[in-house]
């Protein structure tokens, strides 16, 4: 459908993993990609000065810090980027009465689920950086009226460090890996994110909370299987807990979002394969 007006979009993060594939699905709109050196996110009268004098017709925020277990030492910054930092933008967006879209993840949930959760449902993170986009879940809803809160699990995607990529690179080298087989979520390829946002905006949904990730729930382990099996590396996988992996942050054992609101995205498996494809 062909607009009679581009929209003026300013994406945050835009060197990012998920930022990059954000500026691919909008190319067709007028599109401002910012990355933290146009902006830095964490400083508030900055913050207001160049999205007020830009005056974008929505904003779109994949600006974040989420080195999970970089988040328990560094928890200060944390806060500053995942809470403080989404606070600032909201209040811009209010003065302009401009929609923020804003991501956050599966770990905002405590993980005692078996079968996921809902948009509805209440949080209650069990590690620092999820504490930190819960925060900043908060200051969004309380500071913009007009909020697209999507939460996604396990991204993937060029530009930017992911295990799909990790695994594809060190499993030839290796006789061995070991990857945990407690963990349940759903992996999720920031282009089909990226897409999903751009379908969002394009029909017009309410404002509020939604769960976008691709469908079907996996392992870490069953995760670097698929990998390995499509890209016939034939090291050994060999499952362990999360007890015989001890780490700075607890994970939740399961975080799977359900997608009650729209249309589920296409299955992770068949993600996967088209991403593993391009490194082929």
């Amino acid at each position: 459908m062909v607009r009679a007006k581009k929209r003026k979009i300013l994406i945050l993060g835009a060197n990012g993993m998920l930022g990059s594939q954000l500026t691919m699905a909008f190319a067709q709109d007028n599109f401002i990609a910012w990355t933290k050196h146009e902006l830095d996110i964490t400083k508030q009268k900055e913050v207001k000065k160049k999205i007020t004098d830009l005056k974008p017709d929505i904003v779109i925020n994949a600006a974040a810090f989420t080195a999970v277990d970089e988040c328990e030492k560094k928890a200060d910054l944390a806060l500053a980027v995942n809470g403080e930092a989404v606070g600032y933008i909201a209040l811009a967006c209010r003065e302009l009465d401009c929609p923020l879209v804003h991501y956050s993840t599966d770990y905002v949930f405590s993980g005692h689920k078996r079968l996921g959760y809902k948009e509805d449902d209440k949080t209650n993170p069990i590690n620092t950086y999820g504490k930190s986009k819960e925060y900043g879940e908060k200051l969004l809803k309380k500071y913009c009226p007009k909020y697209y809160l999507i939460r996604s699990s396990w991204l993937y995607g060029p530009n930017g460090h992911n295990f799909v990529d990790t695994v594809a690179e060190i499993a030839p080298e290796r006789p061995e890996l070991k990857m945990v087989n407690d963990q349940n979520g759903k992996p999720t390829y920031t282009k089909d994110l990226a897409q999903r946002t751009k379908e969002l905006l394009d029909k017009g949904h309410d404002y509020g909370i939604y769960h976008i990730t691709n469908e079907g729930m996996t392992t870490w382990f069953k995760l670097a299987k698929e990998i390995c099996r499509y890209l016939r590396i034939k090291t050994k996988i060999t499952p362990i807990t999360s007890y015989q992996l001890p780490r700075p942050a607890k994970r939740p054992h399961y975080s799977a979002l359900l997608n009650t609101k729209i249309k589920k995205s296409r299955h992770w498996q068949k993600a996967l394969t088209d991403y593993l494809a391009t490194k082929k």
